[in-house]
């Protein structure tokens, strides 16, 4: 039975001036094991990655219907990439499945969250 659904869309370019002007913008979004996959990565593919997690973080606190704050922060979601480079929630405060999907144009990122409960 779906919990609730979230959707948000980010502008890339938006994202690389906060990355640029405040660098701990990415400890504060990115959890340790995320911020290890962000740093493999360059350029806009870089950009992609930080922008992608911002945006599904979003995602899931919007299909939680609580925003980020107290009740969910940046730190209490993992999104990681599987060996198909699927990205998949590993780390949540939901006690049930989170669906995650990341699409990237050249300047946005779209990320959509469904969660299930049973």
């Amino acid at each position: 039975m779906i919990y609730g659904t979230g959707i948000d869309i980010t502008d890339l370019a938006r994202v690389a001036d906060v990355v640029a002007k405040q660098p701990q913008f990415l400890q504060r979004v990115l959890t340790p094991g995320e911020l290890t996959d962000y740093r493999q990565l360059s350029g806009s593919r870089a950009i992609e990655f930080i922008a992608g997690r911002w945006s599904a973080k979003e995602s899931y606190s919007k299909a939680m219907g609580t925003g980020i704050g107290r009740a969910v922060g940046f730190q209490d979601i993992e999104i990681r990439d599987n060996a198909a480079g699927q990205p998949v929630v590993l780390q949540q405060p939901f006690a049930g499945i989170a669906h995650v999907s990341i699409s990237h144009t050249a300047t946005v990122v779209m990320t959509q969250v469904i969660l299930e409960r049973g």
